[in-house]
């Protein structure tokens, strides 16, 4: 048996997770984000609670150096910059593996969600910005918390898109015209608000486009004109046969089926099946892939 977390940095989420790769019952409590001892103390009671543990496998919203493993994670200060799962298994005296949550999101799809029976799993994540992660022959590609995956970033953003200019908008990674500044939630309202003068949440966009807006339905044309030939260019160089969606904006069925045919109309090979799906892996993705870590880790080993 292994403990598995998902951490925000609002609710640390924890479950524990038997060899067949399901999760039990869930218990939360609120992420003490900016006091490491209190933030460790949490984790630490929700692991006695659990009853024994081989293992610690934590999904969270950072990016970890491959190299020396500090993590990288705005929202919960008390962590950033630390080498948390070294810091963690010395407090635990457990084996700690750590897991960012696209990386979590795309091995959850790959072993229990829209990515089963293929081989390789792209997980897109269309949320407040956008992200991913690569699952190759059931394996995660670039580690737990690694840069592989993350399409998002470098300035390749178009500046024409369905016959409009675009501006090339600064990114919280330091560079201007990433995708991430116009592929996600705050993407789309930042286009509409450049393309029209109006500012609209992105939830208001896409209930005015499926209701017939001609504004809304331009800034709609614009995002799946900016965001289809990226990741046409993903598939053809990843072979991923599927992408599971998942984050806010994979709520939007009509939104996800309409890139999905942007995209395949794009690709070199050509299939009338959808490759661009919302994601089916449930309501508690973070845990499950952080399980599906804990257990490749284990060697799959019953616990």
């Amino acid at each position: 048996m292994i403990t598995c977390f998902d951490i925000g940095g609002s609710a640390i989420k924890c479950a524990v997770a038997t060899a067949d790769g399901r999760i039990g019952d869930l218990q939360r409590v609120p992420t003490p984000a900016r006091d490491f001892d209190a933030f460790t103390a949490a984790i630490r009671a929700l692991i006695a609670a659990r009853g024994p543990s081989r293992g610690v496998a934590i999904s969270i919203a950072g990016v970890v150096d491959p190299l020396d493993g500090r993590i990288k994670c705005a929202n919960i200060p008390c962590i950033d910059g630390r080498a948390l799962a070294a810091d963690l298994a010395a407090a635990f005296a457990l084996p700690v593996w750590i897991i960012n949550d696209a990386d979590s999101f795309a091995l959850a799809e790959a072993q229990a969600g829209a990515g089963r029976g293929h081989a390789n799993v792209f997980g897109l994540i269309l949320g407040t910005g956008v992200g991913g992660g690569l699952v190759f022959n059931g394996r995660l590609i670039g580690g737990p918390g690694g840069f592989a995956g993350e399409w998002g970033h470098g300035p390749v953003a178009a500046q024409f898109a369905g016959m409009q200019a675009i501006p090339r908008f600064p990114c919280g990674c330091g560079q201007t015209g990433c995708l991430d500044t116009v592929g996600g939630a705050r993407g789309l309202e930042r286009l509409h608000l450049a393309l029209h003068q109006r500012s609209l949440d992105s939830r208001a966009i896409i209930d005015a486009w499926q209701a017939g807006d001609a504004d809304a339905e331009r800034t709609i044309a614009c995002y799946i004109d900016l965001l289809s030939g990226p990741l046409a260019m993903l598939v053809n160089t990843v072979g991923a046969s599927v992408l599971p969606v998942g984050g806010g904006l994979a709520n939007s069925a009509p939104l996800i089926a309409r890139l999905d045919r942007a995209v395949r109309a794009a690709i070199l090979r050509k299939t009338d099946a959808p490759i661009i799906v919302p994601g089916q892996s449930g309501a508690e993705p973070g845990l499950i892939g952080a399980a599906w870590l804990g257990l490749e880790k284990l060697g799959g080993a019953h616990g």
